[in-house]
């Protein structure tokens, strides 16, 4: 009954969980959202940082350090934030997911809370940055307890193992294990770890989609989301298909079960939004932050290119060579999301050009396995790089946050895990993610022209007749719109 983008693309080239939240909700890009990975080294501060730390909020939930965080160092508004100005603050945002980054970031500036999960109690947790206590109704869920509920169960699998027709078979090597466990293999347990907290482990199952549905259910009613005729806001990002798929890969049986539930939970939220706001008074849109690579020895099973990179090749090659050429000195900063930071006050104190320390860089780096391209993003406009890959390239320039030399790696390739798979490229397996939008306003039908998802924030404004985000590079997709 709704609307599907089936051509639908992120516009940036660093794939990550906090870069696409802030994308979708902005409608911008990193480039001037400032949100350029999970996390990046800022030449401001000299160190890496993590994309929501915030250490002037302290934790409200519990008494530990998980909630120092906020959305300061996301520069644009997002949708909540309009929605708040729109209405003089008389909307109600709320935030909610199992990642701090996957609720912060969405919510925005203005929201009234957002609220994630701390694995070391199993509390949902927010910051000073929004409250200064948790309300009743978040009280109230934290202490009904349902992760201790949840541990004592196994994860088996919905159906016979025999009807995953999409998926491998249940034992394979390359798949990652849940801790504790000795086999990648249902049923999973829950299997107490030294050293890691209790609750962890219930991210990388089905039970993390039902807490997360859960705890949203219990935002719905305790805030009274969609009682008046002001439009409220309910960011629910849902983190559980990203720790099973880092884990287990696209075509393991978790993942197919993971998704077989994640679409029975999203069915129970559907019906209860249609019980307790009313059918047809509620408008909803799905997409995702990021998608994902094949595990490479399963592609592999296929004859199609792919391996794994081992992470530091690249940062300790470079380092070696600049240090052949120039004498001792910290010449690399950092190596991060296939970025290298180079000292550049070093480079203009000794007088060395950065063309020319590119030069070195790239006759090092292309010589390595996996490597197709070596790019100096002080200048994209002279790299022979195909138009889609050169507008992903310049959407994801920070000046202060972002590298100097951009590495490509070949399809199929990634660095760093040699079990289970990640994201964070520009091919198409990393960037073609949902767009569905359903509900209000919103017509039935489908389109394969290409869309981005610097559209989705537009399109959600235009149907509620509010100004779009003051970041935003997208543009409404009318057809979706009655």
């Amino acid at each position: 009954e709704g609307y599907n983008c089936r051509n639908n693309h992120y516009h940036y080239a660093a794939t990550y969980t906090g870069p696409g939240h802030a994308a979708i909700y902005t409608g911008s890009a990193p480039a001037l959202n400032g949100i350029v990975g999970n996390e990046f080294y800022d030449r401001k501060l000299g160190r890496i940082v993590y994309c929501a730390e915030d250490t002037t909020v302290q934790t409200v939930g519990n008494t530990g350090s998980a909630g120092q965080m906020s959305p300061r160092n996301m520069l644009v508004t997002t949708i909540g934030d309009q929605l708040k100005l729109a209405t003089d603050n008389r909307a109600k945002v709320i935030a909610i997911a199992l990642k701090d980054r996957g609720s912060i970031l969405p919510g925005g500036h203005a929201a009234d809370a957002a609220y994630w999960f701390d694995s070391k109690d199993g509390n949902w947790i927010t910051s000073t940055f929004y409250r200064k206590d948790l309300p009743a109704w978040a009280q109230a869920y934290n202490n009904r307890r349902q992760p201790d509920q949840f541990i004592r169960q196994k994860w088996v699998p919905i159906l016979p193992l025999d009807q995953y027709v999409e998926s491998t078979s249940d034992d394979q090597p390359y798949e990652a294990m849940l801790p504790g466990e000795t086999k990648s293999v249902f049923p999973h347990e829950f299997v107490a770890v030294a050293g890691q907290s209790r609750y962890e482990a219930l991210r990388a199952t089905p039970f993390g989609d039902q807490l997360t549905k859960e705890f949203a259910l219990a935002a719905l009613e305790g805030e009274q989301l969609g009682k008046d005729d002001i439009t409220d806001l309910l960011a629910v990002s849902f983190s559980t298909p990203d720790y099973v798929g880092h884990a287990f890969g696209t075509h393991a049986i978790e993942t197919q079960d993971e998704y077989l539930r994640l679409d029975l939970q999203l069915q129970d939220f559907f019906n209860q939004l249609d019980a307790k706001v009313g059918k047809g008074e509620w408008l909803a849109f799905l997409s995702a932050d990021h998608g994902v690579a094949d595990i490479p020895a399963f592609s592999r099973s296929y004859r199609i290119p792919a391996d794994v990179k081992p992470y530091g090749e690249v940062g300790e090659s470079v380092k070696v060579a600049l240090a052949k050429a120039y004498g001792p000195g910290q010449w690399m900063l950092s190596y991060f999301n296939q970025q290298i930071y180079l000292n550049t006050m070093l480079l203009a104190e000794k007088k060395i050009p950065v063309q020319e320390v590119y030069a070195l860089v790239k006759a090092t780096v292309l010589a390595q396995r996996g490597v197709v391209n070596v790019i100096n993003m002080h200048d994209l406009a002279n790299s022979l790089l195909l138009d889609n890959q050169m507008a992903m390239l310049r959407n994801v320039y920070f000046p202060t946050r972002s590298g100097d030399i951009y590495v490509m790696l070949q399809a199929g390739w990634f660095e760093g895990r040699n079990r289970g798979t990640t994201h964070g490229s520009t091919y198409a397996y990393d960037t073609h993610v949902p767009f569905l939008i359903y509900g209000w306003g919103v017509k039935q039908g489908q389109t394969f022209h290409r869309t981005q998802i610097a559209d989705i924030a537009p399109t959600v404004c235009a149907l509620l007749g509010i100004l779009e985000p003051n970041g935003c590079i997208g543009n409404p997709v009318e057809d979706a719109l009655k």
